[in-house]
């Protein structure tokens, strides 16, 4: 470490690195943990993969990739001074009107540098600063991909292969002295174009036309097309090299042209600064607080009314898995919301573990044991437990309705709904929306311009352009669609209210689900144990209620409104309901008596009793289905009737009738008909059909998709690091060279042979001193290794030694060490 040899290879650099700054290199791209390199030339081969550099560059911020890609135009290896005159200009263009952005440049470089350095993307010290060679070719200029900064290829790139002659040509139109040198040549345009003075005297003499054509090309693509006979501006640029030839239809204007047009600059508009998140509003905290709170008792209203839905059984899956269109419009239209609300809410509830597929072979979606336990919460637990699991979803809703990359319809419940990048930009969102005061509603052009400038390759065109692959097929936006639907997610939810984030939210951001649940509680209003009864056949909830209140009434009545106040509805239909789950009419009569504020109103009486009085005095079986009954005036009358023509009814005794009609149906048929029939068993008893009788098994919530490998945590960091610092060790220690090993013609990096007797006496002798010894190894399975170990102990055909490359305590078998060679002095630890 005491050496101020500058390194020479990205392996070195990284060999010359404190363990903290290694540890910080595999935190910010944990793909390289997998498996643990061996070395640290292992370590700097694989940072340079071109999947590994893609991630890398992929998480950089807008300034940090055009810093890189300022490198990637840059001559390699590149002065800091000459990076920073790429970013900043040369200073001659505007003048004064760039001094504020060269200052915010000259004060953001040494970071975005810092961060380049950190992911091993930049080595080398800042008198000669390299880029890693694939992110070069990434983000270099190409006429397949070409460059992000616009830029064209060198004038050596440019006229590689150009004849001799032509060159003299370029050089006499631009009165340079002749040369028969190819590369004086070559050298002597680089150095016209890079000379502000002579550069500027050459385009005075340009004619208007021609100056038009550099002003189409200078800020890219450089590249253009001409005719076999180009218009005299054409001809004259060409003429004079400022427009290369790349093949017979296309020119290229150099790079070394474009930065005397541009002063300098790599980029028209460097972005050292994060743009700021502007506020769209300014609204009261508490009024916030409230608004997200009553969203946020609407949320858990609309799942637990999801799971009612699905409660006795929900809709088949489709054989690609997921929901039919029809049964999606179906729920949005139990849900009373649109249809992509609707996915939301379904997708929000299976994500939770509330939803789940039962495993039948007729497979369908039902409520899961856990929705039992979530109903048994406390509203603010419910709560917290739904957003926690929204913030760590990787399922996207918003996708559905749309199509994948093979033009297949996107349902919900879907597989193909899974965007890694859910989550980040989710919490990456709430945290700006955290940044500002609160009760700030942010603007969500901003917000969305500060989040294409943290991540670029992510959500904007220059993917596309650096040909790294990271654009996706759904488009280069993906991140902007899911910032998007997480506004309107959040919103349904009550993580913000009124486009500001509440202070529940912000609790659960930073505190966990504990500190949330304590400040939504008080917002959050007592559940009522009464209703309104109203002689109209109606029952006005002014508020939540106590839920076997709901859930019983939810039987007896329809649900007509919702809103402030609830408006359930009874009618003949809902009474037969309640009748069927086993209520007598006198249950019904006491629990209206017990739960109103007002008097039961005397139409409601009638109408409980008289469809209770009818109820069950048709009894439907199966024969396949049949009818009895003990009046056989109404037998008589079911048999008149038109409407039973399709159930093919026939009289098997006085008060029984037959049908080939399965009795689900025929129980049906004869309530559309306007009777009360009831379900009897093989035994003639009354079925009591009650609501909810359907789970799935225990099903676990669905995992999150990760994006790329998890983030190693501290203990799995350090274990890295002195891995790769024992492999190291024992890859680069020197060994004594001996006799043998001077006559030999054993390649270098061979394992080194002894005979068992020289193997004995060296380990014992290193045993004796404490001093470490080289060997190869051969283990079990006839792989073979170098290992660099202390000797601790040889008895009994073993030898026990600390081993620096596996960085632990292990017994190695004498007789599979196929050699053991003594350190060099200078080569120890």
């Amino acid at each position: 470490m005491g050496t101020t040899t500058p390194p020479r290879t990205l392996a070195e650099a990284l060999r010359a690195r404190g363990d903290e700054s290694l540890a910080g290199l595999l935190r910010a791209r944990p793909d390289l943990l997998n498996p643990v390199p061996n070395d640290i030339t292992q370590l700097a081969t694989r940072a340079g993969t071109r999947a590994s550099v893609v991630r890398a560059l992929e998480h950089l911020d807008r300034f940090a990739l055009q810093t890189a890609e300022a490198l990637a135009v840059a001559p390699d290896p590149a002065p800091y001074d000459t990076l920073l005159s790429l970013l900043t200009g040369d200073g001659l263009d505007d003048g004064e009107q760039r001094d504020g952005a060269g200052a915010a440049i000259t004060a953001a470089l040494p970071g975005a540098l810092a961060t380049l350095r950190e992911q091993a993307l930049v080595w080398g010290e800042d008198d000669r600063l390299r880029l890693v060679r694939t992110a070069r070719e990434l983000l270099a200029p190409s006429p397949q991909h070409p460059s992000p900064t616009g830029l064209g290829p060198t004038v050596s790139e440019a006229t590689a292969g150009m004849s001799p002659g032509r060159l003299q040509e370029i050089l006499t139109a631009t009165g340079l002295p002749a040369t028969h040198d190819p590369v004086s040549a070559v050298a002597a345009l680089s150095s016209l174009f890079t000379d502000r003075t002579r550069m500027a005297e050459l385009l005075d003499t340009a004619p208007v036309e021609a100056l038009s054509v550099l002003d189409r090309l200078v800020w890219g693509p450089p590249y253009g097309e001409v005719t076999p006979n180009p218009t005299p501006p054409v001809k004259w640029l060409r003429d004079r090299g400022l427009l290369l030839p790349v093949s017979t239809r296309t020119v290229v204007l150099p790079r070394e042209a474009a930065l005397h047009l541009r002063a300098g600059r790599a980029h028209r508009v460097p972005e050292p600064v994060p743009p700021a998140v502007a506020a769209a509003a300014e609204r009261d905290p508490q009024a916030v607080d409230r608004a997200a709170a009553g969203q946020a008792f609407t949320a858990l209203s609309t799942i637990e009314e999801l799971l009612k839905l699905w409660n006795g059984g929900g809709p088949a899956i489709l054989r690609a898995g997921g929901l039919s269109v029809r049964e999606l419009k179906r729920a949005a239209n139990a849900l009373d919301v649109s249809e992509p609300i609707a996915a939301f809410w379904i997708e929000l509830a299976y994500g939770a573990g509330l939803l789940a597929t039962d495993g039948e072979t007729d497979e369908r979606y039902a409520p899961t044991p856990a929705s039992d336990e979530w109903l048994d919460l406390s509203t603010e637990d419910r709560w917290t437990h739904l957003a926690t699991a929204w913030l760590a979803a990787t399922r996207t809703p918003g996708l559905v309705g749309g199509q994948d990359a093979k033009g297949r319809a996107l349902s919900a419940l879907g597989p193909e709904l899974d965007r890694s990048a859910a989550p980040d930009v989710r919490r990456r969102v709430l945290t700006l929306f955290a940044e500002l005061p609160p009760g700030t509603a942010p603007d969500a052009e901003t917000l969305l311009r500060r989040l294409r400038w943290e991540r670029p390759l992510r959500g904007g065109t220059t993917a596309t352009a650096t040909g790294a692959g990271p654009a996706s097929t759904e488009g280069t936006d993906l991140r902007s669609r899911l910032a998007l639907w997480t506004l309107n997610e959040a919103e349904l939810l009550g993580i913000t209210g009124r486009g500001a984030l509440s202070s529940q939210a912000r609790a659960l951001l930073d505190e966990g689900p504990d500190a949330a649940a304590a400040l939504l509680a008080p917002l959050i209003p007592d559940p009522l144990d009464h209703v309104l009864l109203q002689a109209d056949l109606t029952a006005v909830a002014p508020g939540p209620l106590e839920r076997p209140l709901a859930e019983t009434l939810s039987v007896l009545a329809d649900v007509e409104s919702k809103g402030g106040a609830t408006v359930y509805r009874f009618t003949p239909g809902s009474v037969r309901r309640a009748l069927d789950a086993g209520q007598a009419a006198t249950d019904l009569h006491a629990f209206l008596a017990a739960h109103s504020r007002t008097p039961v109103p005397q139409p409601l009486s009638y109408l409980i009793d008289d469809v209770a009085r009818r109820h069950g005095h048709l009894r439907i079986g199966s024969a396949s289905a049949y009818v009895r009954c003990d009046d056989e005036a109404v037998l008589n009358e079911i048999l008149a009737d038109r409407r039973s023509t399709g159930l093919r009814l026939r009289r098997l005794a006085p008060t029984v009738l037959a049908s080939q009609s399965d009795p689900g149906s025929l129980l049906e048929a004869l309530r559309d008909m306007g009777y009360a029939p009831a379900a009897e068993s093989a035994e003639g008893d009354v079925l009591i059909t009650r609501a909810g009788a359907r789970r799935t098994p225990p099903r676990t919530p669905p995992a999150p998709v990760p994006e790329g490998p998890p983030v190693p945590d501290a203990t799995l960091l350090g274990a890295a690091v002195r891995a790769i610092r024992a492999g190291d060790t024992a890859a680069t220690v020197v060994r004594k060279e001996t006799s043998e090993d001077a006559s030999s013609t054993t390649p270098s990096g061979s394992l080194p042979r002894t005979t068992p007797a020289e193997t004995l006496a060296t380990v014992q002798a290193a045993a004796m001193t404490g001093s470490a010894v080289w060997i190869g190894y051969v283990n079990a399975d006839g792989a073979a290794s170098q290992r660099v170990i202390a000797p601790v102990r040889v008895e009994g055909g073993f030898v026990t030694a600390y081993d620096h490359t596996a960085d632990e305590v292990r017994t190695y078998p004498l007789h599979r060490i196929t050699g053991v060679a003594e350190l060099a002095e200078d080569g120890k630890g």
